[in-house]
């Protein structure tokens, strides 16, 4: 029989935990569903890396996205120490230009001081995760021409060009009413 290593604890002496070893690395982020009280952070979050404040926009967002996020609608937050550090929003659109149903992810955004540790590709498997289990098999998303950062995570964690190409309009410059010569439609 081999003996403990340990000291013997006297008797009502309170129980030490254990500490982390150092070799322990960094916090992992947990993935949750978000909460109303996650708001105030996700909208600093935003502000931190936008420049703009828009607490009305992000309620309006969580009413949409949040409240029972499950099935067709997902917000996922990252959570770290006890702080969101990242949020990612999706849903199933179904029957859009033909297309069978498939995810769109329409944002996604890691805290600055918590960004390359993983956070963004935790949050883009998680989401991808639940589109799977309704049976979807495609992920989509737009991305801004101008920001590289995003475009190297989005392949990074395999996304190309599909086959659908975005195109839009100005409004302002057709005050005067859209052209009726269109074609196809």
């Amino acid at each position: 029989m081999q003996k403990s290593k340990l000291a013997p604890q006297r008797a009502g002496a309170p129980r030490r935990k254990a500490s982390p070893s150092p070799a322990a690395g960094p916090a992992v982020p947990r993935i949750r569903g978000v909460k109303a009280a996650d708001m105030a952070q996700i909208a600093t979050l935003d502000a931190t890396v936008t420049g703009l404040h828009k607490a009305a926009y992000w309620q309006r967002v969580y009413r949409r996205y949040g409240v029972g996020s499950q099935g067709q609608r997902h917000f996922l937050v990252a959570e770290m120490d006890g702080r969101v550090c990242g949020f990612v929003i999706g849903e199933v659109r179904d029957w859009e230009f033909g297309a069978p149903p498939c995810g769109w992810l329409f944002a996604i955004d890691v805290m600055p001081s918590a960004r390359q540790m993983g956070v963004g590709a935790l949050l883009l498997a998680a989401l991808a995760q639940r589109f799977r289990r309704v049976g979807v098999n495609t992920l989509r998303t737009i991305v801004a021409s101008s920001n590289a950062m995003i475009q190297s995570f989005f392949r990074s964690q395999g996304m190309r060009a599909g086959h659908l190409l975005p195109l839009e309009m100005n409004l302002e410059a057709e005050q005067g009413g859209l052209r009726s010569e269109g074609h196809g439609a």
